[in-house]
């Protein structure tokens, strides 16, 4: 006869079924520790360390919150637990670097098996976000301390020559100061800061004003140093004696009088982020930095000054707020020493509600922006000039839009893309006013930057009718106002054209005497990697075109950024690689005026090609493009042999003062990140 259970004892099982089935964490005893529990601007980098979990799945997680109060769904990133090499025992540890969102963070563990995956709810790769339901760890909260001062510091020029500014967070908004000056122990001189934030309320819409993508955005400060001296070194430093100093930084004021020009430029960088969140952030982008940054102390090593331009698609925040902390943050080393400017990307404002959306644009404009409406891009920059447009919303004007200056011997001017450009506006009329009022005595070169390219030929098949109404509205200013270079990012590729108007090249060469038409450069490589290759696919057989047209001269598909180096003679671009640190591309553009001034045998037909593999771009090669005539030739040695001497010695000094930087390889993966 079988035993029959009795109706306790089969109710106690079917409640430990029950329970087994719904909740696969109640045997779960899992802890979680923390250490260290208070960080500072040093000592940034948390460990995490977990032990108990039951029956370990490939799946389990760790949430990062900040502020503790968030959901669970509500995490602003997380890290599987596999990363540990000892998670199938159940126990392990990671380590985190954090940067100070002004609120507490607490981490928390999740069991997540793949019978509950949701395909219906990805992230920016198409794959799966954890879910949250099963919650095994909580964390006690760690936070940043007292007295640590503020954060995000980023340099920019101002409208004048004997000015930079100076942009920084702090988490009360109190007063705080810039103290600087030429000796590091004696910081002898203070301005004070305005005071700027903007709300969650303003923002347009979905996930930038909900909870799941706001976050405190503190407040941002902004101050002058004014009267500096010409090319000098001057150090500063942040903050106040109550709520703490940054660290001592230093800089190279900009020289009215200098005649040459450096300059680090690249468009689509984006942020690294040491965890996974809703959107794909961009790993290269560590890289990108760190090749910048060891050129930029080269330079600075020899007293030269520079600055970095970031032509759009800046952060990737896309509605995400931390994400902006993590890019400030990430940029902090350079942007602390080199002014940094921008131009707004179709990321950092594209909206559905934007004030200038034409019909034929509206496959180009979208929602690109995750609902920012250019806000924290309009507060936590500020560039020259007062260029703004109404939202048409309680949010603030969106600003930053256009703006030129001039350093050394190159004019840059900067527009919006994403804004009216067309004729009549009022963009176009000051684009029309800069470039007609540049002293091609003081500044021969013309350097134009804007996000979505005139010319590309990538897979851009959504921007073909603004491509077309930037050229019959812009190009015609190029050409009148012999504009030397335009740059431009938003394909995340290099490629670089010949002197070009109207889909006509000039000339096809590398090296070159300007002849009046710019050469376009794509530069959006510098870490974003959301771009097909090169090479056409089954599915786009013409997108990107193929084969290279004429009027392309080089593609390049390495992450990286170009630097730029100008005095009267030449403008030279050359297009670095992450991976590599070498030389990729290069274009010398030689100053018409100049040339012929001097009675130079560069012309139109004749180039001076770079070996690329060359690792120390000296090896040069002349072509000639078309034979001279016997007795035309003899005639030009005449008369440049009676000038020879003269040309030598007058030249001589001021080349060796100015001559290109000596730009040297990283020599290791470890460079030093913090450099006053």
């Amino acid at each position: 006869m079988e035993a029959s259970l009795s109706l306790p004892t089969t109710f106690l099982l079917l409640l430990t079924i029950s329970l087994s089935f719904f909740s696969p964490s109640s045997s779960s005893h899992a802890s979680l520790s923390v250490s260290p529990k208070t960080l500072t601007r040093s000592n940034r980098t948390v460990k995490i360390q977990w032990w108990g979990v039951d029956s370990p799945s490939e799946l389990d997680f760790l949430g990062i919150y900040s502020p503790p109060a968030s959901r669970d769904n509500h995490f602003i990133g997380y890290v599987f637990l596999n990363s540990s090499s000892t998670w199938q025992s159940g126990y392990g540890s990671v380590e985190i670097p954090l940067v100070n969102l002004r609120a507490n963070y607490e981490f928390r563990v999740f069991r997540w098996t793949y019978d509950e995956v949701n395909y219906r709810k990805l992230d920016h790769d198409g794959n799966p976000l954890p879910r949250t339901k099963h919650k095994l760890a909580v964390s006690e909260e760690i936070g940043f301390g007292d007295g640590i001062g503020p954060d995000q510091i980023h340099l920019s020029f101002t409208d004048r020559e004997d000015e930079m500014r100076v942009l920084f967070i702090t988490a009360d908004g109190k007063d705080n100061v810039v103290r600087y000056g030429l000796d590091e122990s004696i910081l002898d001189q203070t301005a004070g800061t305005e005071v700027k934030r903007y709300e969650q309320g303003q923002m347009c819409h979905f996930p930038a004003n909900d909870s799941l993508g706001w976050r405190d955005p503190g407040f941002i400060h902004d101050g002058i140093m004014k009267n500096l001296q010409n090319g000098q070194k001057y150090f500063y430093k942040v903050g106040n004696d109550n709520s703490g100093w940054s660290p001592t930084f230093s800089f190279i004021s900009r020289d009215s009088q200098s005649n040459y020009t450096n300059a680090i430029l690249f468009g689509d960088m984006g942020t690294y982020t040491p965890y996974r969140t809703f959107y794909r952030t961009q790993d290269e982008s560590q890289s990108t930095i760190k090749h910048i940054l060891h050129d930029l102390q080269t330079l600075k090593s020899q007293n030269k000054s520079a600055f970095i331009s970031h032509i759009g698609d800046i952060s990737y925040a896309r509605g995400f707020s931390w994400i902006w902390d993590e890019f400030f943050n990430q940029i902090e080393p350079i942007s602390s020493q080199f002014a940094y400017h921008v131009c707004i990307g179709n990321h950092e404002y594209d909206w559905l509600n934007q004030p200038w959306r034409p019909e034929w644009a509206f496959p180009s404009f979208n929602k690109d922006g995750g609902g920012e409406c250019g806000i924290p891009y309009s507060l936590k920059f500020k560039m020259p000039g007062n260029s703004f447009l109404p939202t048409g919303t309680s949010a603030p004007d969106t600003r930053n839009l256009y703006y030129s200056f001039s350093t050394g011997v190159v004019h840059f001017v900067y527009f919006s893309t994403e804004t009216d450009f067309e004729s009549g506006s009022e963009q176009h009329k000051w684009i029309e006013n800069d470039l007609k009022n540049v002293n091609r005595n003081k500044t021969p070169f013309i350097v134009l930057q804007g996000h979505r390219p005139m010319y590309t030929t990538s897979f851009e098949e959504r921007d073909s009718n603004l491509r077309e109404r930037m050229k019959r509205s812009l190009e015609y200013l190029l050409i009148k106002y012999k504009v030397t270079l335009a740059l431009w990012g938003h394909v995340h590729r290099y490629e670089r054209f010949c002197p070009i108007n109207n889909f006509e090249c000039q000339n096809l060469n590398s090296s070159f005497r300007f002849n009046g038409a710019p050469v376009h450069v794509v530069i959006g490589m510098g870490g974003q990697d959301w771009q097909p290759v090169w090479e056409p696919r089954l599915d786009h057989q013409d997108k990107p075109i193929f084969p290279q047209p004429l009027r392309s001269l080089y593609r390049g598909g390495q992450f990286g950024y170009t630097r730029l180096f100008a005095d009267y003679e030449k403008l030279v671009l050359e297009y670095v690689g992450n991976h590599d640190g070498q030389v990729h591309d290069r274009v010398e553009i030689f100053n018409d005026l100049f040339v012929s001034n001097n009675n130079s045998d560069n012309n139109d037909n004749s180039s001076i090609s770079i070996s690329s593999n060359d690792q120390n771009n000296k090896s040069v090669r002349l072509k000639e493009g078309v034979e001279m005539g016997v007795y035309v030739k003899g005639g030009s040695l005449v008369i440049c042999a009676g000038l020879l001497g003269f040309l030598m010695g007058f030249f001589w000094k001021r080349r060796r003062e100015n001559k290109e930087g000596e730009w040297t390889r990283i020599k290791s993966d470890e460079v030093e990140l913090v450099d006053s």
